[in-house]
């Protein structure tokens, strides 16, 4: 059994994270997103170089199967594309398109600005940061 303070440490998260989606819930629905779509535009970092499928399904924590479905949405909303890797011919990276970026950024503002995190000071998120971070 694990420690109390364990178990209240992953509810907690667990219920940052529920919370969060609940109140992204008119955002996503105006733009034709799904929790699981919004994670796939999430970690498709636009400051970054276009990510290839595989390393979205690990970022995701999913199976090529999971991701193809989750990509085949996105581009049927115009938000990403599908290209040819420069560096790989054979690997396949996602892209995101203009519209993508725009949408990309709304929503996770959306998050940022409901997340139940957002009451905490600079000083105790810079804290909880750390506290994350080396758990991982």
């Amino acid at each position: 059994m694990p420690a109390p303070e364990l178990l209240a440490a992953v509810t907690a998260t667990y219920e940052i994270w529920m919370r969060t989606v609940d109140l992204l819930e008119p955002s996503l629905t105006r733009h034709g997103l799904t929790p699981a779509t919004f994670q796939a535009l999430w970690v498709i970092d636009p400051e970054e170089s276009p990510p290839s499928m595989k390393v979205v399904a690990e970022r995701l924590h999913c199976n090529a199967p999971n991701l193809t479905f989750m990509t085949n949405q996105l581009i049927d909303r115009g938000l990403v594309e599908r290209a040819t890797d420069p560096a790989d011919r054979r690997s396949r990276v996602m892209v995101l398109t203009a519209k993508g970026r725009q949408v990309r950024a709304e929503v996770i503002q959306a998050a940022l600005e409901g997340s139940p995190l957002a009451v905490l000071t600079d000083d105790e998120l810079r804290q909880l940061i750390t506290l994350l971070s080396r758990s991982l």
